[in-house]
């Protein structure tokens, strides 16, 4: 079987040899401040700290903890007797969820169909779902 031969690897950083002139001050400042934050000192943020954010909504707004719940949400607040609207903590709906599983449990003479809305209830608006 014939032997090929290997060719040399170029090297991953390419060096300049000793008798080459270095690139003009003005072209390696314009590169670091290209660079991955080099030069932040010669550019102002953008950002004021003063500014207004947009009035638009975020989404965990849009979410079922947030401002503006989807019926199934407004239903599944309804079932844990919490507010219609606004933002819910997720301890505020497991501590509705515990008052509502000790009214409603079977073992406690509620129904087995009304236990497992509250669950339902409990696991959408705490964004478990069934996966």
């Amino acid at each position: 079987m014939p032997q090929t031969q290997r060719q040399r690897p170029l090297p991953l950083v390419i060096t300049r040899s000793p008798g080459e002139e270095q690139p003009p001050a003005k072209d390696k400042a314009e590169a670091e401040r290209r660079g991955f934050g080099g030069g932040s000192e010669a550019r102002p943020s953008r950002r004021k700290g003063g500014k207004k954010r947009s009035p638009s909504l975020t989404k965990a707004d849009w979410g079922p903890l947030g401002k503006h719940p989807d019926i199934e949400a407004i239903v599944a607040r309804q079932r844990l007797h919490l507010p219609l609207s606004g933002r819910i903590s997720e301890g505020a709906v497991t501590r509705a969820w515990k008052s509502a599983a000790a009214e409603h449990h079977p073992d406690r003479g509620g129904m087995h169909d009304t236990m497992q809305l509250v669950n339902g209830a409990r696991d959408l608006l705490l964004g478990r779902g069934v996966s």
